[in-house]
């Protein structure tokens, strides 16, 4: 029987799964990702940067943010012919959706116009699209759904009670009203979160109930390891153990089932062993290329070479009815790095 979707679930029932034996945790999330989807097939997207720095928020892992020294120099928004060479590299590449990240808190209206226009170049090479701009109104949202935009970012960091550690120039409650504008406009979301932030393994329990009780699950939920850069707050935070994160992973893909679960920033911190064990427990998805906006990311090389010797495939992309999306089996078969767009952590 497949897993049911479950939008009720407790924080004792999420202690229970994280406090599973390694083995037994790992059994059943692959379990489930196999009722779901192909075990060796992985969705690649490219992150790309397209307005850098700059940023009014204060996200205590977040690079971009103009009050921490970082090294990082604002920049203006990228024109639509520099994006587009991006995407077709990317294309070519074997990205198969592009990801677009922008360092504002909000866009204003006119923002949302040039990003627009940049959508739509991008879909007309066949990718998915997706963008993580900050915090969007309902009109916003759906004047990017009207552009082609598949996808919209918007993570919600951590648990609730742990969020005030990290961030305190906006409110939890700002993050699932963007949410609910961008389901709202037909948009599928992106949303996940940063583990390594000196939260308990509680909250990351908070984190992943939150997600998985939301009224859709995301369609993408990117799971961060912290990239810690020097010079912003979180710089220093002892590393999170490599196998609590595995069990983020795991418990992710129980409790979002049909949801692609992203192994995404932090991955150029980890080593090939680790990568494989989240493959397993339920990782589908990376993002490819040498950078994830400001930070590292294992280069593409590395990455196919890592493919080839797990005997895993990219998912391919196909068009249907104006709409394209990853070819995903689901019966048969920012910024920062953090996948935020530091849109201070869409």
């Amino acid at each position: 029987m497949a897993q049911p979707i479950r939008h009720d679930w407790t924080r004792a029932e999420v202690a229970a799964l994280f406090a599973l034996p390694f083995n037994e945790l790992l059994h059943r999330a692959h379990s489930v990702h196999r009722e779901h989807h192909d075990p060796n097939a992985v969705q690649v997207s490219t992150l790309l940067s397209i307005k850098t720095g700059g940023c009014p928020e204060d996200c205590a892992y977040c690079p971009q943010a103009a009050r921490y020294d970082t090294g990082v120099q604002a920049q203006k928004l990228m024109s639509v012919d520099a994006v587009l060479e991006r995407a077709k590299a990317a294309k070519n590449a074997g990205a198969s959706r592009f990801c677009m990240g922008a360092a504002w808190r909000s866009p204003k209206d006119r923002d949302v116009e040039k990003v627009a226009e940049i959508v739509r170049a991008v879909k007309g090479l066949g990718l998915e699209t997706c963008a993580t701009l900050g915090m969007l109104n309902g009109e916003q949202a759906t004047k990017l759904k009207q552009a082609g935009l598949d996808y919209y970012n918007h993570n919600l960091d951590t648990a609730p009670e742990f969020y005030g550690e990290i961030i305190h120039t906006r409110q939890y409650q700002d993050r699932l009203d963007t949410l609910e504008h961008v389901r709202e406009a037909g948009l599928k979301t992106c949303c996940g979160g940063i583990v390594g932030m000196g939260e308990t393994r509680d909250q990351r329990a908070g984190l992943l109930q939150t997600l998985a009780n939301l009224p859709e699950h995301p369609e993408s939920v990117p799971i961060n390891q912290l990239v810690q850069v020097e010079g912003t707050p979180l710089s220093g935070t002892e590393a999170i153990d490599p196998f609590d994160f595995v069990r983020t992973i795991a418990v992710a893909r129980i409790m979002m089932p049909a949801s692609m679960v992203r192994l995404s920033a932090g991955r150029q911190q980890m080593d090939d062993a680790v990568q494989a064990l989240c493959f397993f427990a339920g990782a589908n998805s990376i993002f490819y290329g040498e950078k994830l906006l400001t930070t590292g990311n294992p280069d593409v090389e590395h990455d196919r070479a890592l493919f080839k010797r797990l005997n895993l495939h990219p998912m391919e992309v196909v068009e249907e009815a104006n709409t394209v999306h990853a070819d995903i089996l689901e019966t048969d078969a920012g910024s920062c790095g953090h996948g935020c767009g530091c849109s201070a952590a869409a």
